[in-house]
């Protein structure tokens, strides 16, 4: 497997599983409890290294998704790092993931060989 394709097959979603969907919830939950409990001690370095944990692992687990990098980028700003955005972040990306694979499983799989149906 070249490079391209090995990086690409990092980001792709995942199928949810529960195992996935609670894991990624309590790694968002443990890195907004640890930025709010860390938070007046003004550790930049850990502030942003819990971020860092945070956004791989929730890639990791579920695959990139456009909204971890406004997350990302919120964790940066000094105030708003004490809202638990990983927490909504990772909650609203579980819920999008979950209405893509109900829409796609639902969906009728057309075969190469039916011809479509044209009413004049």
């Amino acid at each position: 497997m070249k490079l391209p394709e090995q990086f690409h097959s990092l980001l792709r979603a995942r199928p949810l599983t529960r195992g996935r969907v609670l894991l990624a919830l309590a790694i968002a939950i443990v890195a907004d409890g640890l930025q709010f409990l860390l938070g007046p001690l003004g550790w930049v370095l850990v502030d942003q290294a819990i971020d860092g944990v945070a956004m791989i692992s929730t890639i990791w687990l579920l695959g990139f998704h456009v909204l971890l990098l406004p997350t990302f980028l919120v964790e940066l700003v000094p105030v708003l790092d004490e809202l638990p955005t990983w927490t909504a972040c990772v909650a609203a990306v579980i819920a999008l993931r979950k209405r893509e694979q109900t829409s796609a499983s639902a969906m009728p799989i057309i075969k190469p060989t039916d011809k479509p149906t044209i009413d004049v």
